[in-house]
């Protein structure tokens, strides 16, 4: 059985993850696609061609993708190179404090380059991105013509 896992699941944003399919034929080609929904509900994708190793498993940050949104080994190019499905828009995170980026990863067999809603993955997982963390307070600032936000530790 083919899974696919991202640890840890929940984490900063700026922290790296580690992440990891099992259960493969050993040598098969596949996709691992990333993607989320900003806040005003705009895809973000990536993917990325790899190949299973003897042992039936994909590390990016061991294995190098063959293809797709980038090439070589990057730990976290799946999400580095997200790109949004609408030109000229950006992925910004505006509640900071409020809500995590909840990124969908999935494996697809062979080279997968549509997002046919009919193509289901062989297996999938998703991790939470925080832009703050726990107990951390933020204050508004408005002085004279400085607009801004203090993140206070807890």
């Amino acid at each position: 059985m083919v899974e696919v896992t991202v640890t840890p699941q929940s984490s900063l944003a700026d922290r790296p993850v580690q992440i990891r399919v099992r259960g493969l034929p050993p040598s098969q080609l596949v996709t691992l696609r990333a993607w989320l929904k900003d806040e005003q509900g705009e895809c973000f994708q990536s993917r990325a061609f790899f190949r299973a190793d003897a042992a039936g498993e994909v590390d990016p940050g061991r294995h190098a993708a063959v293809g797709g949104s980038y090439s070589g080994v990057w730990p976290m190019g799946l999400f580095w190179f997200l790109q949004p499905d609408t030109l000229f828009r950006r992925l910004v995170k505006r509640d900071v404090a409020g809500s995590p980026f909840r990124v969908r990863l999935e494996v697809f067999d062979g080279l997968c380059l549509g997002t046919d809603p009919g193509e289901q993955p062989l297996a999938s997982c998703e991790a939470e991105r925080w832009y703050v963390g726990p107990g951390v307070q933020r204050v508004p600032i408005r002085e004279g013509r400085v607009r801004g936000a203090l993140f206070l530790p807890p």
